[in-house]
């Protein structure tokens, strides 16, 4: 078991974050038949994975 440095813990609090908000926008987007929210919501799920992809720690 390793322990995690506070980037680590920042940057994992950060992913989980930016895809929660991206999940939530994707919901309201579907509900309101919006594209442009589902758009939006995408994109900020894409950058969360390209973040947690990217850094490894």
């Amino acid at each position: 078991m390793t322990t995690r440095s506070r980037a680590d813990r920042g940057i994992r609090r950060t992913v989980l974050a930016l895809a929660a908000a991206g999940v939530t926008v994707i919901a309201a987007g579907a509900v309101l038949d919006a594209l442009w929210l589902l758009g939006i919501g995408v994109w900020s799920v894409i950058a969360a994975m390209v973040i947690e992809l990217v850094y490894r720690p």
